[in-house]
């Protein structure tokens, strides 16, 4: 986690960030029941490169922190934010979907067949 304003300091070059468990964060989005979902939380994703480019990156002998860790630090929790919202809206319109096929078809059914293979990758 970065704690520190200062953290990346002088580092003029950071462009881009790479996200530990990308892999499991794009498997959740790409599990996700809207497009548009997908693609706003793609840009969410994708957003920090253009996001650094423009942060100041400070100066060891003027002490100056620079903006770049807390540039990094809001674009984790607007990620963080996003995803959790777009899960919880996943999860409504899915029990919305189970209790009208619980009406039509057998529990059993809905609960074994339906309701796993439309869950959202856990991590």
């Amino acid at each position: 986690m970065i704690t520190d304003d200062d953290t990346f300091q002088g580092c003029k070059k950071l462009v881009h960030v790479d996200l530990v468990e990308e892999a499991v964060l794009r498997n959740t989005i790409n599990a996700l029941l809207l497009e548009e979902w997908k693609n706003d939380m793609k840009d969410k994703v994708d957003a920090i490169d253009q996001i650094l480019p423009t942060a100041p990156a400070g100066d060891w002998f003027r002490d100056d922190a620079g903006g770049e860790a807390q540039a990094v630090r809001m674009w984790i929790r607007s990620v963080l934010r996003k995803i959790i919202h777009y899960k919880a809206q996943h999860q409504n319109l899915l029990n919305e979907a189970a209790s009208t096929l619980q009406h039509t078809l057998p529990n059993d059914i809905v609960l074994n067949n339906i309701c796993p293979f439309l869950n959202l990758p856990s991590y």
